[in-house]
């Protein structure tokens, strides 16, 4: 007695469905990694601009609220306590970035007063943060 073998077929892995999952996950990772973004700041209100953009770059950050208090990386600082410290880190890093966000309330003489120390220490490279309209 023979035994046909026509039928039977030879088990195969579908790769399609497979690369498919894989880049679901690849897309969720990326999706998860994005929202995990730290952002040291104080929340404020920022006034905004149309040609706003987002640099996810590392940066040392300064508030000024509303009333005046000034936030170094989230910690009160007074503006006189300001400038060692960025003298300090910008001799540790002279690649160092600073992102000044000042409220919409805030003082315009405070905040220039704030860009005023961040240039004594040496610090080339600064930015204003607002929010895109």
């Amino acid at each position: 007695m023979k035994i046909s073998r026509k039928n039977s077929h030879k088990a195969r892995i579908e790769m399609i469905p497979l690369i498919d999952v894989i880049f679901l996950l690849l897309v969720t990772f990326i999706f998860f990694a994005m929202s995990m973004t730290i952002h040291r700041g104080i929340s404020i209100d920022l006034p905004g601009a149309e040609t706003a953009r987002v640099d996810k770059s590392d940066y040392a950050e300064i508030s000024v609220k509303r009333d005046g208090a000034i936030f170094f990386n989230g910690t009160d600082t007074p503006l006189a306590a300001l400038l060692p410290r960025l003298t300090h880190l910008q001799q540790k890093s002279p690649e160092l970035r600073v992102m000044i966000s000042g409220d919409r309330g805030a003082s315009y003489e405070r905040i220039v007063s704030v860009l005023d120390v961040v240039r004594k220490s040496g610090i080339s490279g600064v930015s204003l943060e607002t929010e895109w309209e």
